[in-house]
C-alpha cells in the first residue's frame, strides 16, 4: 500500500469528504459526486489544498516572529485549538475565540481602548496583525473575512460544500472538507508538527526569514550578494473560479483590464514574409485572430471592454494594420501602435535562450507604450491591470481567473511559467509545485536539450498592475535591465500554467503540433485532446526539407493523427498521405537520393522506417 492510498484512508476515517445536500456553483469543482442525496467532496482533491496551505503556513513560521490567529466558533473543536496554540507561537485562543466576534477587531486594534464590562475574559487585540488567519469554522458569516481582506492578511479556512461565494473568495488557501470533530483534530495535528518542524530547523540554522504574502518574493538591496532571488509559485488549478451568477462583478474586474500584444517576431526561419501574428496555425486562423476572438468572447459575455493595444516595429505595422481591417465589424477595441525610432533597435535585444526569469522585450514593450503617453491614458480610463503576451505563444489567454487572482492578493507581478518534463514535475502540476523557488530553476529558453536542470520555463507572458509601472516610472526606476527585478514590485508571484496553454511557434514542427488531431480551438482558446493519456506533448523533430512552411504543406496531404504518438523524427525527402495515424516512437529517416511516400490510412506504432520496404 503506498503512503497516498494511507492518507486518503486516514481523510476516509474522519468523514471529511461527506458534504452537505446543497453544493453551491464554485465548490462544485471539489466534488466527485453525490450519494444518498450529499455530495462527496473528492479526498484527492482535499490533500491537494491541505497539502498548499501547511506549505504556505510553514512558510510564514520561518520568521520566529510570525504569529498566527486561529479563528474557531464551534465549542467542540475548542479543547483541539487550545492544545495546538499551546505548542506554537500563536495569539492566544482565548483571544482568538472571543474578539472575532466583536466587528472591527483587526481594523479597529490600534484605535485607543476603553470598555467597562463583567466580562473580563474580553480583551482586545493586539496592536501587531497576525501574519495569517486560520478559520476552522466558516459556517457562521464572520467579519473576520471582510476584516483580512481589507488589510490583506491571507486566509487559510476549512471550506464545506454551501460556503457561500462572497465569503469563499476571500479565502486564500480553502481546504475542501467536512469539518468534522476527528477531521479538525487531524489538521490541527499537521499544522502543530508542520510549524514545530520548522521552528526545529530554524534553531538549528540560528536564523529565521519571513515570508509573508508581501515579502516573501521580495529581495531587499541589502541582502545582494547573500541570497538570489525567490519566487513563489502558485498553481493555476488552486485559483478561484470567476462567478457565473455574479456578471456585474466580473464585468468590473475585466473592464479593468487592457491586452498588449508584440507583433515584431518575424517567420523568416519558415519562409514567411511577415510577422508570426499572420501564419495560419489552424483551419485558416492566426495567432491574431485568436486573441481578437478571446477578447470578442469576453466582451459579449460579460458586455465588459478589454481594449486591445499592438506594439508593431516599422517593418511589421503596415501589413498589421492591414489584417485589421477585418476585425471592423467585431466588438473589440484595437490600438495598433508604431514603435519609434527611440525603441525600435531594442526590440532586437534578447532574441532568446537567456537564462533570465524575463526577457527584455517585455521592457521594450512598456518604454514604447510610457513614450506614447498611453500609460497615462489607461489609468484616466480605469484601467488597472495589463496582459503582456509572448508573441511566440499562440495559447496565451486572457484569463478572468488569473485577473480575479491578481485582484483579490493585490499582486503587481505575474509571470505564467510552466514546469519542464524533464524533471518530471509535470505530473504533480497543481500540487506539488506550490512554494517558494530560486530564480536559477527557471529558464526562458523551452528547447528540450536547454530546459534540462530547469524545473520552469518562463513562457514571457506578463500580468502587470499599471499603477505599479506608473509608479516605478514616477522614480525613474524602470528600464530594460530592472523590469527584471523582482524586488522592483511590491508583490510578485509565478503563476503554474498547463504546458498545453504554451504552445510557442517557431518552426514548422511546432506548426504540425499545433494543426494536428491533438489541439482543437474554441472562442480562441486552444483546447487539448481529452483522449491524450500523456502529460506532455509528443516530440517532433521535421528535417529541413520541412523547414519552409510551403515545403510543409506540400508534404503532408492531411496531418496525421499524433493522440497517442510519443515522439516523431523525419529525415530526407518523405511525403505523407491522407489519415495516417501515428503512435508511440517514430522514426522515419529516408536515404539520400531516396523518395519515400507515406502511404494513406497507414498505422506506424513504435517504428523505424528507412525504405518502402519497412512500411
Amino acid at each position: 500500500m503506498t503512503i497516498h492510498s494511507v492518507v486518503i484512508q486516514k481523510l476516509l476515517t474522519t468523514n471529511a469528504h461527506i458534504g452537505r445536500q446543497v453544493t453551491t456553483h464554485h465548490f462544485k469543482q471539489f466534488t466527485y459526486g453525490f450519494r444518498n442525496r450529499q455530495s462527496i467532496i473528492d479526498s484527492d482533491k482535499t490533500l491537494i489544498c491541505l497539502r498548499n496551505a501547511l506549505n504556505f503556513l510553514s512558510c510564514l513560521s520561518r520568521d520566529p516572529s510570525s504569529s498566527f490567529l486561529f479563528i474557531n466558533t464551534n465549542p467542540l473543536f475548542q479543547p483541539i485549538i487550545d492544545e495546538m496554540t499551546s505548542r506554537v507561537t500563536s495569539l492566544s485562543p482565548e483571544r482568538a475565540s472571543s474578539l472575532w466576534k466583536m466587528r472591527g477587531f483587526l481594523t479597529n486594534s490600534c484605535s485607543p481602548k476603553k470598555f467597562r464590562s463583567r466580562h473580563k475574559k474580553l480583551v482586545f487585540a493586539p496592536t501587531k496583525m497576525p501574519d495569517c488567519v486560520v478559520i476552522f469554522d466558516t459556517e457562521r458569516k464572520s467579519s473576520v473575512f471582510l476584516e483580512a481582506e481589507r488589510l490583506g492578511i491571507p486566509i487559510v479556512a476549512l471550506v464545506d460544500s454551501g460556503i457561500p461565494w462572497e465569503y469563499y473568495k476571500k479565502v486564500t488557501y480553502p481546504i475542501p472538507a467536512n469539518d468534522s470533530v476527528q477531521f479538525v483534530y487531524l489538521i490541527c495535528n499537521m499544522i502543530t508538527k508542520c510549524l514545530m518542524l520548522e521552528k526545529k530547523k530554524d534553531g538549528a540554522k540560528g536564523t529565521g526569514k519571513k515570508a509573508t504574502i508581501k515579502d516573501q518574493v521580495e529581495s531587499t538591496s541589502e541582502s545582494k550578494g547573500s541570497a538570489s532571488d525567490e519566487v513563489l509559485v502558485v498553481p493555476y488549478d488552486n485559483l478561484a473560479p470567476m462567478s457565473c451568477a455574479d456578471i456585474a462583478d466580473s464585468k468590473q474586474l475585466l473592464d479593468k483590464l487592457v491586452v498588449v500584444k508584440y507583433n515584431g517576431a518575424l517567420g523568416k526561419n519558415m519562409g514567411f514574409n511577415g510577422p508570426k501574428s499572420l501564419i495560419e496555425v489552424k483551419n485558416g486562423s492566426t495567432p491574431l485572430d485568436l486573441i481578437v476572438n478571446q477578447i470578442q468572447s469576453l466582451n459579449s459575455k460579460y458586455g465588459c471592454n478589454i481594449p486591445l493595444l499592438l506594439m508593431n516595429p516599422k517593418n511589421t505595422h503596415k501589413d498589421i494594420v492591414k489584417a485589421l481591417e477585418k476585425y471592423s465589424t467585431l466588438d473589440v477595441d484595437i490600438h495598433p501602435f508604431e514603435q519609434g525610432e527611440r525603441t525600435q533597435h531594442e526590440s532586437f535585444v534578447s532574441e532568446g535562450g537567456e537564462d533570465k526569469w524575463q526577457s527584455s522585450k517585455h521592457g521594450t514593450h512598456f518604454l514604447s507604450l510610457m513614450n506614447s503617453g498611453t500609460l497615462d491614458v489607461l489609468l484616466a480610463q480605469g484601467k488597472e491591470y495589463a496582459l503582456v503576451v509572448n508573441p511566440d505563444n499562440v495559447a496565451d489567454v486572457v484569463d478572468p481567473k488569473i485577473l480575479n487572482h491578481l485582484a483579490q492578493n493585490s499582486i503587481e507581478y505575474c509571470s505564467e511559467v510552466t514546469p519542464t518534463t524533464s524533471t518530471g514535475l509535470i505530473n504533480f502540476m497543481a500540487s506539488s509545485l506550490q512554494g517558494i523557488f530560486k530564480l536559477e530553476d527557471f529558464t526562458s529558453d523551452h528547447s528540450e536539450k536547454s530546459v534540462k536542470g530547469f524545473k520552469f520555463i518562463d513562457t514571457r507572458s506578463l500580468w502587470l498592475n499599471l499603477k505599479a509601472i506608473k509608479r516605478l516610472v514616477d522614480t525613474s526606476a524602470l528600464n530594460l535591465d530592472n523590469l527584471s527585478t523582482l524586488k522592483l514590485f511590491e508583490n510578485s508571484i509565478g503563476m503554474s500554467i498547463p504546458q498545453s496553454r504554451f504552445l510557442p511557434l517557431n518552426s514548422t514542427s511546432d506548426l504540425f503540433l499545433l494543426q494536428s488531431d491533438l489541439y482543437s480551438f474554441t472562442e480562441g482558446m486552444f483546447v487539448r485532446n481529452d483522449a491524450r493519456v500523456s502529460p506532455s506533448d509528443p516530440s517532433i523533430a521535421l528535417g529541413p526539407e520541412f523547414e519552409k512552411i510551403s515545403d510543409f504543406k506540400r508534404r503532408f496531404e492531411t496531418i496525421p493523427s499524433i493522440v497517442k504518438l510519443d515522439s516523431l523524427e523525419v529525415n530526407g525527402d518523405v511525403w505523407f498521405g491522407a489519415d495516417i495515424v501515428l503512435k508511440g516512437k517514430v522514426v522515419i529517416d529516408a536515404s539520400p537520393g531516396l523518395t519515400l511516400r507515406i502511404p494513406d490510412g497507414v498505422v506506424l506504432e513504435d517504428e523505424e522506417i528507412n525504405d518502402p520496404t519497412d512500411i
